[in-house]
């Protein structure tokens, strides 16, 4: 992973990103003033939200958001930290606490399960309350609580569901699941206890999902929890499905849905006639779906978040009574725990187009868009590096006279190091690597971690939510993390509980 650039070059370029030219004081004033001259101006929407789009980015914490942020803004050719991501733009936005029931530091599962049925519960269950046991199939039953996507369909409006991580992983899975394991995603999974005990897996749940007349758009990865084990993979032949009761649970669905399509390739996807009635179903992965850097290598070429975030859109927008749409930037999450910046902000800014084409495709007055993260990580933003100094590069500071230096700054071991780290994580190392020489911009680099983990862990800090749209302004201050089903439930005016 030797670096193309020589670090002297590194450097020089890092020094050529001081502040743009024509910045004075005045001018920071009068930025500062107009922004809030328009924060004055801003009206809220009372009106009923007809479509709720909620937006997950998973372990997209603050930091990592102020990265993704520069990172684009410097591939755009600017010092990055003027730059602003998509949801960044929305006029509303509160600190959430993410705590469980029984953890200080959560998961995905239980934090989920708190946005999308209104109560907190334990890590690492789905959609249900706290007043069970774990992985304990018969104390989960009539403990189950009702979820904001069948609400939705109970209402008779459509509901839709994508993920760039299996769609059977536990953000997905708490808008439509209820199971006293995360884990259990395909029946190979279910301990025989549960089984017995009556518990169904996740697929399965999907599949045979019973509220409303169906949701109408699945997009994401996990193909694998619904082929059965003899079955070969329409993309990967070598690779078998995962269930071992023999059951082919894309079948089962095409038969439940005469109507329905499944693809599970970019042809297939891009060939979609958006003007016919019927339900869709995409799983474009065996498991995941590829990190956004890597999409371009996929063998079946399948879509974006952003690109598949339209197509949703544009299919449930058909009905006139509304939608509900969630849509997770899973695969951030994944590269955090792999001490893989690049990964990371690359799929975070993919998540922010992913929001852009949903504000291009609904209006304002009838559409509730939040933005928010399940939990954080322990990513961090450190040294003291000068203004547009590369986000992903090592750590230049100023000289005294306020101008960058000429040289990497070096720690107490005399090496240099770079601006974006983790608190633990598999990239710690003792000694640390020399990193002179070595290209910190590369996708595969991981950054230095402080404690040896074989994953990184996630962060126990708030995370941020954003919102646009009628009764947005309902987002503000700091909140437990079940407020925000409350505030999407009550925009909505749905009725039930």
């Amino acid at each position: 992973m030797r670096s193309h650039w020589p670090l002297a070059l590194i450097i020089a370029a890092a020094a050529g990103h001081a502040a743009p030219r024509g910045e004075t004081p005045e001018g920071w004033y009068r930025q500062g003033e107009n922004a809030a001259r328009q924060a004055m101006l801003e009206q809220p929407v009372a009106s009923r939200a007809r479509n709720v789009i909620l937006f997950l980015g998973d372990g997209m914490g603050v930091t990592t958001v102020t990265s993704a942020r520069i990172l684009a803004g410097q591939r755009q050719g600017g010092n990055g930290e003027e730059h602003l991501l998509e949801f960044e733009r929305f006029p509303y936005s509160a600190l959430i606490k993410t705590y469980t029931t029984n953890q200080q530091v959560p998961d995905s599962a239980g934090t989920m399960s708190a946005i999308m049925t209104g109560i907190k519960t334990l890590d690492g269950v789905l959609s249900v309350d706290q007043d069970i046991v774990r992985g304990d199939c018969a104390s989960a039953r009539g403990h189950e609580r009702p979820t904001l996507l069948e609400q939705f369909e109970r209402a008779g409006r459509a509901t839709g569901i994508i993920s760039s991580a299996r769609i059977t992983h536990a953000t997905p899975a708490a808008t439509y699941a209820h199971l006293p394991d995360r884990d259990w995603e395909t029946d190979s999974d279910l301990p025989a206890a549960a089984a017995a005990a009556g518990c169904r897996d996740i697929a399965r749940q999907l599949v045979e999902f019973g509220h409303g007349d169906g949701i109408e758009v699945i997009f994401g990865g996990g193909r694998s929890a619904f082929l059965p084990a003899e079955s070969s993979d329409p993309e990967y032949p070598a690779k078998k499905g995962a269930r071992r009761d023999g059951r082919d649970l894309i079948q089962v669905w095409r038969r439940r849905y005469p109507d329905g399509t499944f693809l599970w390739n970019g042809a297939k996807f891009a060939a979609l006639d958006l003007d016919r009635h019927g339900r869709v179903m995409g799983l474009f992965e065996p498991s995941h779906m590829q990190f956004e850097a890597d999409r371009e290598r996929d063998t079946g070429s399948e879509p974006s978040l952003a690109q598949m975030t339209a197509t949703a859109i544009r299919i449930l927008s058909r009905d006139r009574d509304g939608f509900f749409l969630m849509v997770e930037g899973g695969r951030i999450d994944h590269a955090l725990h792999g001490n893989n910046a690049h990964h990371a902000l690359t799929d975070t800014a993919a998540f922010s187009d992913a929001v852009a084409a949903a504000v291009g495709l609904t209006r304002m007055e009838d559409t509730l868009i939040i933005v928010t993260a399940d939990h954080s990580h322990v990513l961090t933003m450190a040294g003291y590096p000068t203004r547009g100094n590369p986000i992903l590069g090592l750590v230049v500071e100023n000289d005294a006279a306020g101008r960058p230096m000429t040289t990497a700054s070096m720690a107490d071991d005399g090496k240099p190091y770079t601006t974006l780290g983790f608190a633990n994580g598999p990239a710690a190392r003792v000694p640390r690597r020399d990193l002179r020489g070595i290209d910190t911009g590369d996708p595969g680099f991981t950054q230095d971690a402080m404690v040896a983990l074989e994953s990184e862990t996630h962060g126990g800090e708030d995370v941020a939510a954003y919102a646009r749209g009628p009764w947005a302004h309902l987002v503000r201050g700091v909140r437990e993390q079940h407020y925000l089903y409350h505030v999407m439930r009550l925009a909505a005016q749905l009725d039930e509980r």
